[in-house]
C-alpha cells in the first residue's frame, strides 16, 4: 500500500552532496516534488514522496547514513 510522506533533509557539510544526488536520484520513482532552500538561508531539500513504507523507509535511511547530511 502506497502513502505519501514527506522528507527534509539538512545539509550541514557540502562534502557529500554528490552523494546525496546519486542516492535521491536512485530512489525517482517515488520522488514527487524535491525543492531546496539556498545555502545563504541554510542549505537544505524538501521532499513530498509517494511510496510504501519500505521504499520510503529505504531512502531516508540511506540518506541518514551520508556523513554531513
Amino acid at each position: 500500500e502506497k502513502r505519501i510522506g514527506t522528507a527534509i533533509i539538512q545539509i550541514e557539510s557540502r562534502k557529500n552532496v554528490q552523494l546525496l544526488n546519486e542516492t535521491i536520484s536512485k530512489h525517482s520513482p517515488i520522488i514527487l516534488s524535491r525543492q531546496g532552500l539556498p545555502e545563504a538561508t541554510g542549505s537544505a531539500l524538501f521532499l513530498v514522496l509517494e511510496g510504501t513504507t519500505d521504499e520510503i523507509g529505504s531512502l531516508t535511511g540511506q540518506l541518514g547514513r551520508i556523513e554531513g547530511i
